[in-house]
């Protein structure tokens, strides 16, 4: 199953919803329970099989990426960073990508979204799998108001795309994961400024559904999805991630073992990550690297 070779992670904006906790960090820097916000996005990302990811941040929130993330080869991957002067929506941002992407398909990422669930996997590697148009993820919730919403007529097709409805037509919202084809980036370039004086997603997806080339994939149940964008979001993803590992003993968006899953890393490359970082995070990866035959000796 073929993969775009670039994927984005949107990790730009000023975190408005979270202040004052963001006014000096971006949110996407922030823990959700042990790791940071970002590493969320990132390993969704990495399980999907991407090596090639662009990070688009605000000029304040650069520096601070590029000491927590690096390049990327710690983890089998090769990170590079473009820069989002100002917050001019989703849409600006995948623009700024042009030049990373070459003119290739690509799938991009919310840096505030969480997502949890094999089926997610298997639905994003069916979206990348398609050449051209765009694929969008929903999910339904219980306040649809709050995102972009997406109506579907008998048969399941799609009859609408609205941002932030305030009389929703559906309970489907759409997430922030979406994959694109390779004119993806010259449609966002035309699109108008709308009323809130950004380029919006929605109407990017909107050009797609004219067309006749939208797919929306809604992710089945036992999936998860949350947005960490708000403090009450940001406290329910931490108590999640914290539930899953203590109940099951692993650890959720753990860019070291994704790599070892992939063979991008070897256990002992995994064990020498470990001796780096110290504490609860290395001892996890301590096991999991002695579990698939790492030496065990300090290397």
């Amino acid at each position: 199953m073929s993969v775009p070779r670039r994927g984005v992670v949107l990790a730009g904006g000023l975190g408005t919803r979270l202040f004052p906790a963001t006014l000096a960090v971006s949110k996407q820097l922030l823990p959700v329970y042990d790791k940071p916000m970002i590493y969320y996005p990132l390993s969704t990302l990495m399980l999907a099989g991407h090596r090639e990811v662009l990070i688009i941040t605000a000029p304040r929130d650069l520096p601070l990426f590029e000491q927590l993330l690096g390049d990327g080869g710690q983890w089998g991957v090769k990170l590079s960073y473009a820069v989002q002067a100002e917050p001019r929506g989703i849409a600006q941002a995948l623009t700024l990508a042009g030049p990373f992407l070459g003119g290739q398909a690509c799938t991009l990422i919310l840096g505030d979204n969480l997502f949890h669930g094999p089926d997610i996997t298997r639905q994003l590697l069916a979206a990348q799998a398609r050449p051209t148009g765009a694929t969008i993820f929903a999910s339904e919730v219980s306040d649809p108001g709050r995102y972009g919403v997406v109506s579907f007529g008998p048969g399941g097709a799609v009859t609408s795309l609205e941002e932030k409805p305030l009389r929703p037509a559906s309970s489907y919202a759409v997430t922030g994961l979406y994959t694109y084809g390779p004119d993806a980036v010259d449609l966002a370039g035309s699109l108008p400024v709308s009323a809130r004086g950004e380029f919006e997603i929605t109407d990017l997806n909107r050009l797609y559904l004219e067309r006749g080339e939208l797919t929306v994939e809604c992710l089945e149940r036992g999936s998860v999805w949350m947005d960490a964008g708000t403090h009450d979001s940001l406290l329910e993803a931490s108590s999640f991630v914290q539930a899953i590992e203590r109940r099951q003993g692993v650890k959720l968006a753990c860019p070291e073992e994704i790599a070892l899953h992939h063979g991008w890393l070897s256990p002992d490359e995994v064990l020498l990550r470990a001796e780096q970082l110290g504490g609860p995070y290395a001892a996890y990866l301590r096991r999991v690297a002695q579990r698939q035959g790492a030496s065990g000796g300090s290397i």
